[in-house]
């Protein structure tokens, strides 16, 4: 399952750069293998007679002032080329439908070439979801600021704008943007002034509870702990690169991060009432279930749904009634009528090892 192969005297090196992500997590073996999500630690308590109906499950779920009809996110993916577009237009069809919030992939390119903004724009396709802009917030040190938030806000119409934090994968990328400083006082001056929330995001090396904490303080509104576990963006960039010394950095730091279960727990615990997106390496249902019951609130999920998107629309649907069905069978099992009732203490426990 490749993606299209666009010609690159038609497309600016972002685009490139973008084309060739597609292609790699699809067709490449860029996951993680030393370090796993730490997800697979936890078991749920099985209930015998869940004494509840499996048809009065309440998926519902608050987010940053709107609600999910279930608690999952379309991670950040992609944008800025011809295949992205459909994939865009594909996930914002099945979050329409099911309820979901959708992140799209980073805008930058939108800012650096306007005629592809539309690959990007899939608000007359999901009117109703939580949808979410994004841009490299070390961009905010390369002449990017609120006038560019902005609109790509506007662009997308969108709820609120996830800053992604990247630095692993600036480095290996080659002539990756790595002035990160003063970086969180450039934060805070976007969220005092934009007038959307903004969502903290890693890319799959996990936030601490410590730099949660500072975000925090700086103005962001949610974050989400990306965690190692999943696809990791060293290898993605190690594996495109042409250049020897930053496809061996790629191949060093393939499992560089800090877990996604132990961000959450870190985080919740540090910050319980702050708004928790738990991703990375989530790959289906079950994991979502764990993700909400450690203290998330929305479960992101990103190479699932990429794969599905670029099979097909009928396949989407597919991997999300799965989804769904995976999510409620863990509630019933565990008699768990809403999605709150998962964070009791006694439906979780950690295995020993």
């Amino acid at each position: 399952m490749s993606a299209l192969n666009l010609p690159v005297s038609a497309e600016t090196e972002t685009q490139t750069r973008k084309a060739d992500h597609i292609r790699i997590c699809l067709d490449e073996d860029v996951q993680c293998r030393q370090v796993t999500t730490g997800l697979e630690r936890y078991r749920f308590t099985h209930c015998c007679l869940p004494e509840i109906d499996r048809e009065d499950l309440d998926l519902r779920t608050p987010f940053l002032g709107k609600t999910l009809r279930v608690p999952l996110l379309i991670s950040s993916m992609t944008g800025g080329t011809e295949q992205a577009q459909q994939i865009n237009q594909r996930l914002a069809a099945v979050a329409q439908h099911y309820g979901l919030a959708m992140g799209v992939g980073s805008q930058r390119v939108a800012i650096e070439k306007p005629e592809v903004a539309p690959t990007f724009a899939v608000r007359a396709i999901a009117p109703d979801i939580p949808l979410f802009a994004n841009l490299g917030a070390v961009q905010l040190n390369y002449r990017y600021g609120l006038a560019e938030c902005q609109r790509l806000v506007d662009l997308l119409e969108a709820d609120a704008l996830i800053l992604h934090l990247n630095p692993l994968q600036e480095c290996v990328q080659a002539g990756g943007d790595t002035n990160f400083r003063g970086l969180l006082d450039q934060i805070a001056l976007l969220c005092a002034h934009l007038p959307v929330p903004v969502i903290a995001k890693e890319v799959g090396n996990g936030i601490s509870a410590a730099m949660a904490q500072k975000l925090l303080a700086a103005g962001v509104s949610a974050i989400d702990v990306a965690g190692a576990g999943g696809t990791s963006w060293a290898k993605v960039e190690g594996e495109r690169s042409p250049n020897a010394l930053q496809r061996r950095l790629g191949t060093t730091f393939a499992d560089w991060g800090l877990p996604t279960a132990d961000c959450l727990v870190q985080v919740r615990r540090s910050l319980p009432e702050v708004p928790l997106i738990a991703s990375g390496g989530l790959r289906n249902g079950l994991d979502a279930a764990k993700a909400l019951a450690l203290g998330a609130d929305v479960a992101g999920l990103a190479w699932p749904f990429l794969q599905a998107a670029c099979d097909s629309e009928a396949a989407l649907f597919e991997l999300a009634d799965l989804l769904v069905a995976e999510l409620t069978t863990v509630m019933f099992c565990t008699g768990s009528a809403t999605v709150a009732d998962l964070r009791r203490s006694q439906v979780l426990e950690a295995v020993a090892p």
